[in-house]
């Protein structure tokens, strides 16, 4: 860890648009880290941060000693960060895009680090000055109250680099952190097959969207939150699994193609609640409701896990664990 004090409370820059780098700002602001967002939606942003801010406070949770946040909408051609954080969509010229232009911005021993699901890092790190400080790092909406962060490496990253950041994230971000050392992310992996049954499922007259919903959000929705998979298994009966497994792996889906009712839904420009098109309807005002729900949920399911933690090594039974001091945020816009 000798590089490690380099990033503790360091300024911080992001870029990306949209909720999860919005959430993402909160959060590292909350670890003490002074952070710029660079957005092209400067004036959602703002809106964004302040809601969230707003139920920071009426959560009674906020840090002890916060950082400001500061948002801008374009980049100099020089900047000072130990640590840039990118946040896009999953689309690879945008993202080498992004990183050539931070690689010439940032100081040479700066950290990029970048989101990504389906393109491997190699990818991302083919033809670049500083490769091996090119790291993914994977986060779940909202940043600020999940404790879901994925580290990917390879054989080029700088692995005393990515143990750095595996440690600022659970030291000081309130992360559950793990590194994957093979390239690409397995959080990705593991939603894309159980989405990938659910389609199958739906498209061949097995069940319902709702019926889908309803079995995920009352069954696994209720265990993995408390054990993860294996963990869970091994407490049901790891044995009885393996049996049923056996069997039922032959019968899963191997569909490579998207199924018909979500190509329709995509041609006809659906993206869900934003625009009320999606696997289901939604009328005006239907959007904010869900999103105020959610941001709710969050806050309640983060006590919940808090107080059985993966490894079961830590009380965090005590009642007071989150009723944190609350200070003044700073924000320059």
């Amino acid at each position: 860890m000798n590089e490690v004090a380099e990033y503790i409370k360091s300024p911080v820059l992001i870029v990306g648009n949209g909720k999860l780098a919005y959430s993402a700002t909160v959060c590292l602001s909350q670890a003490a880290h002074e952070v710029t967002l660079c957005t092209k939606n400067k004036q959602e942003a703002i809106k964004e941060l302040g809601i969230h801010f707003a139920d920071l406070t009426q959560q009674h949770i906020k840090a002890a000693n916060p950082g400001t946040i500061q948002v801008i909408d374009t980049m100099d051609s020089r900047l000072d960060y130990p640590l840039a954080i990118i946040i896009t969509k999953e689309d690879l010229l945008e993202k080498k895009t992004i990183i050539c232009q931070l690689e010439e911005a940032l100081p040479a021993n700066a950290i990029i680090a970048i989101n990504t699901e389906s393109i491997p890092l190699s990818i991302l790190q083919q033809d670049r000055r500083y490769a091996d400080r090119v790291i993914g790092v994977n986060w779940v909406e909202p940043a600020h109250t999940t404790f879901f962060l994925e580290i990917i490496s390879n054989a080029i990253t700088n692995k005393e680099l990515v143990e750095n950041l595996f440690y600022l994230s659970k030291k000081y971000w309130n992360k559950d952190p793990y590194i994957i050392p093979n390239d690409i992310s397995i959080r990705a992996k593991m939603f894309a097959a159980m989405a990938r049954e659910a389609f199958y499922l739906v498209q061949n007259g097995y069940a319902s969207v709702e019926d889908i919903d309803r079995a995920g959000r009352n069954d696994a929705g209720y265990y993995l939150p408390f054990a993860g998979n294996f963990r869970y298994m091994d407490l049901m009966g790891t044995y009885s699994y393996g049996l049923v497994m056996k069997d039922l792996n032959r019968e899963l889906s191997k569909d490579r193609c998207l199924p018909d009712f979500l190509k329709d839904i995509i041609a006809k420009g659906g993206t869900g609640m934003e625009n009320g098109r999606g696997f289901y309807n939604y009328e005006k005002g239907d959007a904010e409701k869900w999103n105020e729900r959610f941001r709710k949920f969050s806050y309640q399911i983060s006590r919940i896990i808090d107080k059985y933690p993966f490894n079961y090594s830590e009380d965090h039974t005590d009642p007071k664990a989150n009723n944190i001091s609350i200070h003044e945020q700073n924000i320059n816009f």
